[in-house]
């Protein structure tokens, strides 16, 4: 089991920021909220907890949602990183 901090895999991470973007490019940027997520996700890097970063832009109706678009080793990588992060197994959608 992967420990919060750890990095997913180069392929994971990348995964999981492409779902991200196109999530929250669906949503009405009329006040640049949309924007400044992406923007602040296209900067990221595979380092610490950047995964989990992006995971944790999503309220949990969103994270159902980035959830359903992730393979099932994505949805894995991010599972075990919520467990080791101490998240209630009611609030895990991965």
């Amino acid at each position: 089991m992967a420990d919060y901090y750890t990095p997913p895999s180069d392929k994971i991470f990348e995964e999981i920021k492409e779902k991200s973007i196109e999530i929250w490019k669906t949503y009405d940027d009329s006040y640049g909220y949309a924007t400044e997520k992406t923007d602040r996700i296209k900067d990221l890097k595979n380092i610490q907890d950047n995964g989990m970063t992006m995971v944790a832009m999503f309220d949990s109706e969103n994270q159902v949602k980035l959830a359903n678009t992730l393979s099932d080793e994505a949805k894995m990588a991010i599972r075990d990183r919520m467990i080791a992060g101490g998240t209630p197994p009611q609030y895990i959608t991965f």
